[in-house]
């Protein structure tokens, strides 16, 4: 166990950031009211002079560690499905039948995200609600497929393998095992989406969790 958790980190693609923020506790701070902030006013309304103000800092001390507010939503995304991929490994690898381990995954994807005290300054419910309320931003750019070869998606497309392989395990003939994955993925944030601002659009309420839609549904899929 020792041996699996050392080889799981936090990790960013280096890309992203100018100076990486975690190894300062200026940087810390950034990313940590920088949370706080874009769940407050939302990433449109959010710039780093407010967060400057926010952290009794200069503008232009952000700007050593990010060129933009995109980078730092791209670090911020990243993060997420790194901590993501983290919690999948540790609740995952002793588990040796693959169809509990495929709905230990389905939970892990689907669930409400609680704070995890390994990591003090980021508020991982908030950053959930930023993953789901404005994580999309991150991604639906113009210059989306320039930064995908420049390699800042790779965690969020290397956690989506992980659900793959899970899936392939129980059906290696399977021919729709990514697409499922990402579905799961992304579905899943969806949902929760909409269970905020369109409940009646989505058959998620107190009786009915998103986890048993999606076990349901990707249990019917590989059947």
């Amino acid at each position: 166990m020792q041996h699996l958790l050392g080889n799981i980190k936090i990790s960013i693609p280096d890309k992203i950031y100018i100076k990486d923020p975690e190894t300062s506790e200026l940087g810390k701070k950034i990313l940590e009211h920088s949370i706080l902030l874009i769940d407050e006013i939302g990433f449109e309304n959010f710039t780093f002079k407010k967060l400057g103000l926010r952290i009794n800092s200069n503008e232009s001390s952000i700007y050593r560690y990010f060129e933009s507010k995109h980078k730092l939503l791209l670090y911020l995304t990243s993060w997420y499905w790194s901590w993501l991929e983290y919690q999948l490994v540790i609740e995952t690898y002793s588990i040796q039948n693959q169809l509990t381990k495929l709905e230990k995954v389905i939970e892990v994807v689907t669930r409400a995200v609680t704070k995890d005290s390994n990591f003090t300054h980021i508020n991982e419910i908030l950053l959930y609600k930023i993953i789901v309320n404005e994580g999309p931003k991150s991604y639906l750019t113009k210059n989306v497929d320039a930064e995908n070869k420049e390699g800042y998606f790779t965690v969020y497309k290397r956690l989506i393998s992980r659900i793959q392989e899970t899936i392939t395990s129980i059906h290696p003939k399977y021919p729709y095992a990514l697409s499922l994955a990402s579905t799961l993925l992304e579905g899943a944030i969806h949902q929760h989406y909409l269970k905020e601002h369109f409940p009646t659009l989505t058959s998620a309420d107190s009786e009915t969790s998103i986890t048993q839609y999606f076990n349901q549904l990707v249990k019917n899929a590989i059947k």
